[in-house]
């Protein structure tokens, strides 16, 4: 006598749809896999995962001599890399502008064409990393202060969202991060006080912007007074900001170098900071992030970097920390 709907419903969800073994998780490997392990689970032999383990293709992670694989991330890896998987034609990045990393995405995507999607938003640093985790973004730009102090600041605002865990940071570049000013307004023999007039206009960044960070930094260095200066507009982006004082609507603002010479205005340098990415940890091994990777890499995004000016891209690409840290 079959069951009634009613019946069906109290039932274990195993046996109600006539599954053997219950709901099936006792034979799952475990969290962490080994080789052999690993092997049985792809249903290949353990010399082919030695072999993607080698060339960076499969998520795993070594402790103590023996590799270990998150069977999490092998089983994101397998739909992420198989024939119209989990959103391997597209990657979302949130977080932080820059003017060379949104040159690098549109020549990607203009090389892709509608094969895939790389879309970019700038929401400032705190908001991207809100974003990220809460999965409507797949990758994060952040800056958050001098570069010399980045190893510890960058992990130290990743940990403040329990999502980090799963969270690794790459590095892109260094940045020369200062403040935007209009042409004319200021010369390198003047001090810095002279702009925090209340006859000079300023644009400001939003909270949670690392630029604004990085100004407030200079405030409390110089012993300066926020307060004196005449705030004539807010900006969402680095670009934004930088077109503002090229337009009129204002003469300062914080910025890097890069979009001062992007707009044609003066720069006045403060110190370098670091570019890096926030991204989910089976993100990195999406073969579209690894071809924006390699054209950030590539000797025509040098020529930009140099044109732009402000950049140093000898550590792009460098993994500088995972959650597991």
């Amino acid at each position: 006598m079959k069951p009634t709907s009613d019946s069906a419903d109290k039932m274990p969800a195993g046996e109600a749809s006539g599954s053997e073994g219950g709901t099936g998780h006792e034979d799952l490997p475990p969290r962490f896999m080994t080789v052999r392990q690993v092997a049985a689970y792809l249903q290949v032999n353990e010399k082919k995962v030695y072999s993607l383990v080698q060339e960076g293709k499969i998520p795993a992670t070594k402790l103590t001599g023996k590799w270990l694989f998150p069977r999490d991330l092998v089983d994101q890896w397998l739909l992420e890399s198989s024939h119209g998987g989990l959103l391997t034609d597209r990657i979302v990045i949130a977080g932080s502008d820059d003017p060379l990393l949104f040159r690098a995405i549109s020549q990607v995507a203009a090389t892709l064409q509608s094969r895939a999607l790389i879309s970019y938003t700038a929401t400032g640093s705190q908001l991207g990393l809100a974003l990220l985790a809460n999965r409507r973004a797949d990758v994060c730009g952040i800056h958050w202060g001098p570069a010399a102090e980045s190893f510890q600041r960058h992990p130290a605002l990743l940990r403040q969202y329990v999502q980090a865990g799963e969270w690794a940071l790459v590095r892109l570049f260094r940045r020369e991060q200062g403040l935007l000013v209009a042409p004319g307004l200021w010369s390198p023999g003047d001090g810095i006080e002279g702009l925090f007039r209340r006859d000079v206009r300023w644009v400001e960044r939003q909270e949670g912007a690392g630029s604004q960070r990085f100004l407030r930094e200079l405030i409390s260095l110089h012993d300066l007074n926020p307060a004196d200066r005449r705030i004539t507009g807010r900006a969402s982006s680095e670009r934004e900001a930088a077109s503002l004082i090229a337009i009129g609507a204002a003469e300062v603002g914080p910025g890097i170098r890069a979009s001062a010479g992007e707009f044609g205005l003066d720069f006045l340098p403060i110190g370098w900071e670091a570019f890096d990415l926030a991204l989910h940890r089976g993100i990195f091994f999406r073969s579209l992030f690894q071809a924006l990777l390699d054209h950030l890499r590539s000797s025509d995004c040098r020529r930009q970097a140099k044109m732009l000016g402000g950049y140093d891209l000898a550590e792009l690409g460098n993994l500088v920390w995972t959650g597991s840290d």
